[in-house]
């Protein structure tokens, strides 16, 4: 007799959000299939229609960092890649930078390839057991040569948040920057904007992917520095403006997309900015958080299993571990037995997992979307109660 495999319950939206809403989809499949064109290559009606899909994409980036300037945006072809130019663009050799324990691998590997060439100086300040640091512990590691302070705003591993404002304020009074990894936060922490008229917690520079919480496609991420500050240029290249120079233009958003742009990225960009501040987003995203917030008190009822899921208004993550299972072995059984997609291991974050106490084999983690239900949640919860029993 054969057994039906059991329904597939995506939870891996840290990663990556699945399945897209219909207007994202709708919007990448349209550009693809319709405009052959790039923006900024040429004056045909397709390229103007590629140009006003890029300068849309672009204002809706900019409501959703917080209504920033869309001159102060740019759209490069992945959050790694901007993360990237933000710290290679500020650094310069001699400055000392402060991250923290609970910061990405995109963060940490540039700082730390920076550090080992000897241009700079890095101090990692720790993390609670939660993922959450300190801003005190910040403000102690602050040397006379500090310039950046580089954090992940949400935790991709517990979806602990981080006090961007005090971390902003604390480097903006000491004459330094404030780089913020939005990766998990943009289009999922709410406040974004506090109404006092800071934007973006008053860092100086933002970054976050599309195809995350904002529910967008892979192939572009949003990029946004404050008026004033200068960053040099890491990739150069065509841009399709002042083609007959061979000086990179000056403009913000020349300067940081140099090639190609992924079009369809783009439009779906749009369509996702535009579906994650209408009501549908916003709803969804308060679905999700209560579901992550259902399986980890579920999971904390069962013996032996250790649950790490911030409870601060963050993303939708819970990951947790089961005395007697391997993370991986944990993961398959769960995909096995009850069709669950998570994911299992170190997440891409180095050094959290010292403070976590998981640097054995990482955490199992289960992200929440717009699309799940309380079905998922709890199909969760009872098979790793099943595993503990």
């Amino acid at each position: 007799m054969t057994h039906p495999d059991p329904p597939r319950r995506y939870l891996d939206n840290a990663a990556t959000s699945w399945p897209k809403p219909e207007p994202v989809l709708a919007a990448w499949e349209s550009a693809g299939r319709l405009i052959g064109a790039a923006p900024g290559r040429g004056g045909h009606r397709a390229a103007v229609a590629a140009d006003a899909i890029r300068r849309r994409a672009r204002e809706q980036a900019a409501r959703l960092v917080g209504g920033v300037d869309p001159a102060r945006v740019a759209l490069p072809g992945g959050a790694t890649l901007a993360l990237n130019m933000a710290i290679h663009g500020l650094v310069r050799t001699g400055d000392h930078v402060i991250a923290t324990a609970a910061d990405h691998n995109a963060t940490l590997r540039p700082l730390h390839a920076l550090r080992s060439r000897g241009a700079i100086t890095l101090s990692i300040v720790p993390c609670d057991g939660l993922g959450r640091v300190d801003p005190a512990d910040v403000a102690a590691a602050w040397s006379p040569a500090t310039r950046l302070v580089v954090a992940t705003h949400a935790s991709n591993v517990t979806g602990a948040v981080q006090d961007a404002a005090a971390l902003a304020a604390l480097a903006h009074e000491r004459d330094g920057m404030l780089v913020l990894d939005a990766a998990q936060s943009l289009g999922q922490v709410p406040g974004w904007d506090d109404g006092s008229g800071r934007r973006a917690f008053n860092a100086d520079v933002v970054v976050a992917p599309a195809h995350k919480w904002l529910c967008g496609m892979g192939g572009v991420a949003i990029l946004f520095a404050r008026a004033g500050l200068a960053l040099e240029s890491l990739v150069q290249g065509g841009t399709g403006s002042a083609s007959e120079s061979l000086e990179m233009p000056s403009a913000f958003t020349d300067l940081f997309e140099a090639g190609t742009p992924d079009l369809p990225a783009l439009a779906a960009l749009e369509a996702a900015a535009a579906w994650s501040m209408g009501e549908e987003g916003a709803a969804a995203g308060i679905r999700a958080r209560r579901l992550a917030a259902a399986c980890a008190e579920g999971l904390r009822e069962i013996r032996g299993a250790r649950v790490f899921a911030a409870p601060d208004g963050g993303p939708p993550i819970v990951g947790f571990t089961l005395e007697g299972y391997d993370p991986a072995e944990l993961a398959a059984l769960l995909e096995q037995s009850a069709g669950v997609q998570a994911r299992s291991g170190f997440h891409c974050a180095a050094c959290i997992h010292d403070y976590l106490g998981t640097r054995a084999g990482g955490l199992v983690r289960v992200s929440f979307g717009p699309f799940n239900t309380a079905a998922d949640a709890a199909a969760v919860v009872e098979a790793v109660g099943a595993f503990a029993a």
